[in-house]
């Protein structure tokens, strides 16, 4: 299970001249045939095995042994990727979407030229070029099928009030989930902090009414010591943060090796938060745990920090791909999105707010208000 705690954003590109930059489409592509019919396979959520859409025929998904996963999830070195110098082997090229209004750079079959971005639901026409980017390393795969996600999105909408009335039949009605995999860095680190203060300890003087609080000061010293490992940071913008923290925690026991069988059926997001953002990002997050565990050196019953001076050792990271269901509901010309996180069930999303609703709520207390006035003064 991973610590949840961490977040924020730059640009800090590991790519070639010139990647990024429409060239022709990649010919590495994925196809995962039916051994029985040659359909399509995809990826059964919660399962080993690929699915046949067309006749219903299953395909294992051969695992990997202890020794392959250790190699395959090993983290990387960090200041080797920064610097650029990460083998070509660590290095893909995938042909992806990307949306003019949320940012989102989604992965499409090459036979797709136009479709509709599942994180806002605006039209958008494919890219047909190539990205270079660093691999992912593991794959957390899809736990949840569409239906329990629908199942745990129905649940969250009865939870909200002042919702509009078209928000509870979008969730009636049978709108498809789009089952995404998300792109995040997962960065480890050993971590030495100095750190000086004060202890605050509260004493009081006086009594009864005359009693008040006082605190004494003390000069304080120290060191604290953390050692981070697989601290998320989402490689991306297309979701507000507040709602990918909401969704934490993940657990990383359940990542397999990347493997594209566990993607077949599914689309996968390119991260746009670059390495060296998301480091960065990450280091924001470990020093928010820093902080608070040099408050708890520190003790009392208040403390004031003076100064923290960490040592970051041993920096590693992985690129993993998380798995969320998406759906996004239009209302009065603006997009709002929902995510379910398809391992743990959990829902977070933005809403619309019915002002009719609220307005009458309010009229109604103002009328309760004034009969509960008029009878007390009656009386």
């Amino acid at each position: 299970m991973t610590d949840p705690s961490r977040e924020t954003e730059d640009i800090d590109e590991y790519e070639d001249d010139g990647a990024g930059e429409s060239q022709p489409p990649s010919s590495d592509e994925h196809r995962f045939p039916c051994g029985q019919c040659g359909a399509n396979l995809r990826y059964s959520p919660g399962q080993t095995s690929m699915t046949c859409s067309y006749c219903g025929h299953e395909q294992d998904i051969p695992g990997a042994s202890e020794d392959e996963r250790a190699s395959a999830l090993a983290p990387l070195d960090l200041h080797t990727a920064l610097n650029r110098d990460l083998p070509e082997s660590e290095i893909e090229e995938t042909r992806v979407l990307s949306c003019p209004n949320c940012g989102a750079q989604v992965e499409f079959e090459a036979e797709v030229h136009s479709s509709e971005c599942p994180f806002c639901a605006t039209p958008v026409v494919t890219d047909t070029g190539t990205h270079r980017h660093i691999k992912p390393q593991g794959v957390l795969p899809f736990r949840l099928t569409e239906a329990e996600a629908k199942a745990a999105f129905s649940k969250w909408l009865k939870g909200l009030w002042f919702a509009p009335n078209g928000l509870k039949k979008y969730a009636r009605r049978d709108n498809r989930f789009s089952g995404i995999y998300v792109p995040y860095w997962a960065f480890d680190a050993d971590t030495r902090s100095n750190y000086r203060g004060e202890r605050g300890t509260h004493y009081y003087t006086g009594s009864g009414k005359r009693r008040r609080r006082r605190t004494r000061w003390r000069r304080v010293s120290g060191k604290v010591a953390r050692r981070f490992q697989d601290l998320l940071i989402m490689a991306a913008t297309s979701l507000p943060r507040r709602y990918v923290r909401a969704l934490e925690p993940w657990h990383l026991d359940d990542l397999e090796p990347y493997d594209p069988k566990f993607i077949s059926g599914f689309r996968s997001e390119g991260y746009t938060v670059e390495l060296g953002a998301g480091h960065r990002l990450g280091r924001e997050r470990m020093e928010e745990i820093i902080r608070a565990d040099v408050r708890r050196a520190i003790g009392g019953d208040v403390q004031r920090i003076h100064s923290i001076d960490t040592q970051y050792e041993d920096e590693k990271f992985k690129h993993l791909l998380l798995p969320l269901w998406v759906a996004a509901y239009r209302y009065h010309d603006k997009s709002y999105r929902f995510v379910v996180n398809a391992q743990t069930g959990k829902v977070r999303g933005e809403r619309p707010w019915s002002w009719v609703k609220i307005s009458l709520a309010v009229l109604a207390g103002l009328i309760v208000i004034g009969l509960f006035m008029y009878f007390g003064e009656a009386n």
